[in-house]
């Protein structure tokens, strides 16, 4: 595993801060669906409550994932720091709406915005690091990437449950994750060097082809039916799993429900840190695709065991899910800078981002639309088992070839 200098472990920790928020804004909406759709204010019968939160959270992940492709492409244009201060100052911006609405329509018009100006973060911020890391150390700081990704998503409902834990409502919670976007942006303007404002590499002026401008199309396609599906689960089981862990039944004096759950949440969501941090510090370039391999065959019973459990087995079977499932993400990564050329980066990630969190938009409206659990996960454990055959296709693909033989399906 290469070494990263002081200079860019600083780049990939400023950057990581912005991926923590990113997930901190994906994940408001399931910290506070509950209480948005029981908001007197705008008069939702409690048999459409479920429904209109998919919904909800639908307008939120699909411009997320949608729009990740023009952000890509304006990343590799502009450069990633002015389109990082977009997101960031965005996304305050369409917080403080959330916490003005009047009505239900302006609270879907302040989730758009939300999921438009979120979807610029990760082609511009995971394109930043890739071309300022190599094959050997990029696993390790995807991996750092990763861990503040995943601390981003456990920070969400455990914001959420301090917040209201005060007697604030989910409009004051929104009022409150407009501050940290507007510090960050502060900072990231400050601190971020003019050398980073293009993520586009510079090109050898001695005509010879850099290793890193191969490009395995037919891989990366492969790859990208892969996210589509490992989005519809990410997004499926988040969206609603703090009202999952509700139905545990677990109590604890003094922390009202509508806390708990959230604490809870954060809780298991915090785990992903694990798997995000193991994955890292396991991966070689040579391992990636087995090791996903086997991150997604192992979360298949533990899906499984999530739509069987009851009661305080619930919170376990959750507890399982999360490292295990949040390991695929800096491999997945590390997956598409091996696949694509240094060129096409951001773009490609873009593409990525919105065929898995555009796809992945409609899990929480198909969960919504399923009252069985146990019919919901196995639906979800047959999909993360399509995806580990698929990894093994591009183990299969990539893990015995020769270097000659990379190199003319490179050229192809």
């Amino acid at each position: 595993m290469g070494k990263m200098s002081s200079a860019t472990l600083r780049l990939v920790l400023l950057v990581s801060c912005c991926h923590a928020l990113v997930h901190v804004y994906e994940h408001s909406l399931a910290s506070v669906e509950q209480w948005i759709v029981t908001d007197s204010a705008f008069g939702i019968a409690p048999e459409q409550q479920k429904e209109v939160s998919g919904e909800l959270g639908n307008w939120l992940r699909l411009p997320f994932g949608l729009c990740a492709l023009a952000a890509g492409w304006l990343a590799d244009r502009f450069g990633a720091k002015r389109l990082l201060l977009a997101y960031l100052l965005g996304c305050s911006g369409a917080a403080v709406l959330a916490w003005f609405s009047p009505s239900l329509l302006v609270v879907v018009a302040s989730m758009f915005l939300l999921g438009l100006f979120a979807s610029i973060y990760h082609p511009a911020g995971v394109g930043l690091i890739t071309h300022h890391t190599n094959p050997e150390n990029r696993p390790m700081a995807l991996g750092y990437h990763g861990i503040f990704g995943s601390a981003g998503i456990a920070m969400g409902p455990f914001l959420a449950g301090a917040v209201l834990m005060t007697g604030a409502s989910w409009r004051q919670y929104y009022l409150v994750l407009a501050v940290p976007g507007t510090l960050l942006a502060i900072l990231l303007l400050m601190r971020l060097s003019g050398d980073d404002q293009r993520s586009q590499p510079v090109e050898p002026t001695d005509g010879t082809r850099h290793p890193e401008d191969n490009a395995y199309w037919s891989s990366y396609f492969t790859l990208m039916t892969l996210t589509c599906l490992a989005g519809f689960v990410y997004a499926a089981i988040l969206h609603f799993l703090p009202r999952y862990l509700m139905e545990s039944g677990l109590h604890f004096r003094g922390v009202p429900e509508k806390s708990l759950c959230n604490f809870l949440a954060a809780g298991v969501l915090l785990l992903g840190v694990v798997g995000q941090y193991t994955a890292g510090r396991l991966a070689k370039p040579s391992t990636l695709e087995p090791l996903m391999a086997t991150a997604f065959f192992c979360t298949v019973p533990c899906v499984l065991w999530m739509g069987l459990a009851q009661g305080t087995a619930r919170l376990w079977a959750a507890a399982l899910f999360s490292p295990l499932f949040f390991m695929h993400q800096p491999l997945f990564n590390s997956l598409v800078a091996k696949y694509v050329p240094r060129r096409r980066r951001s773009l490609c990630y873009g593409l990525s981002f919105t065929l898995g969190f555009g796809v992945g938009s409609i899990g929480p409206n198909v969960a919504g639309r399923i009252e069985s659990s146990a019919l919901l996960h196995a639906i979800l454990a047959g999909v993360l088992a399509v995806n580990g055959v698929l990894a093994l296709i591009l183990w299969r693909w990539h893990g015995p070839l020769t270097e000659s033989e990379e190199t003319d399906e490179a050229l192809l």
